[in-house]
């Protein structure tokens, strides 16, 4: 296997050759901010614009999981600028977010909770104006239940779902601030060919998808692996 040697926060790496800059850096223990990338999927999705780095010799802050890396770049994950793009980012996510941390249940394994204490960005920050959706929470699944207002849009269930089991339950609909996942004709899951596999709840990165049994594990090894990244 073809391997490139990279330097990121200081630290000299060895990852395979076609890598992107995010994987090669939680690979080897170097935690970057993210909500919607999948270390399987062919492209990336690049919707949560968290994972800003600044790399030298580039004009600007690029993100880490659309970068492919190189012989000998020099990546930095605590430049300011690009530290002040993903934290713009978190607070408009978290400005439509309902924070009800204690009583979520994804409460201390959710990527918000811990991208926000990466960024210093207080989780009830007030730099924009709290508009939330007031969308019904679907539990019409035997096996768990579906709480739009809390999704992030990561697109992590969709690819699942479509991509890595052929089921193609959830999908995206709407535009602009009603976008949302949903089911076809955004009928209820429990209406839907969901096949109740939970695989779509272990990806999910906050409290959106969560399973009614709690005695199930909320965590897939996925993300056990990026929550060990320091």
């Amino acid at each position: 296997m073809s391997t490139v040697t990279l330097t990121i926060d200081g630290k000299k790496v060895k990852v395979r050759k076609g890598e992107k800059v995010l994987w090669a850096a939680l690979n080897n223990g170097i935690y970057i901010p993210n909500l919607c990338s999948i270390e399987s999927a062919s492209s990336p999705f690049a919707a949560c614009r968290l994972c800003f780095v600044e790399i030298d010799g580039r004009d600007g802050p690029v993100t880490a999981c659309t970068e492919t890396v190189k012989e000998g770049m020099s990546v930095n994950t605590q430049g300011p600028r690009a530290q002040g793009l993903a934290r713009s980012a978190l607070e408009l996510l978290l400005a439509s977010h309902p924070v009800d941390c204690n009583r979520c249940p994804a409460n201390k394994a959710c990527e918000l909770q811990r991208a926000a204490a990466h960024l210093r960005v207080k989780l009830k920050t007030g730099r924009f104006r709290k508009i939330e959706r007031g969308l019904p929470i679907d539990s019409s699944s035997p096996e768990f239940v579906y709480d739009p207002n809390k999704c992030v849009l990561c697109g992590k269930c969709v690819w699942t779902c479509r991509e890595r089991l052929g089921i193609g339950v959830f999908g995206f609909a709407y535009r602009g601030f009603k976008r949302m996942v949903t089911t076809f004709d955004n009928r209820p899951i429990g209406e839907s060919h969901c096949e109740g596999c939970g695989d779509c709840v272990s990806v999910c990165p906050v409290g959106a998808l969560s399973f009614k049994d709690r005695s199930k594990p909320e965590v897939s090894s996925t993300k056990r692996k990026l929550q060990t990244v320091k």
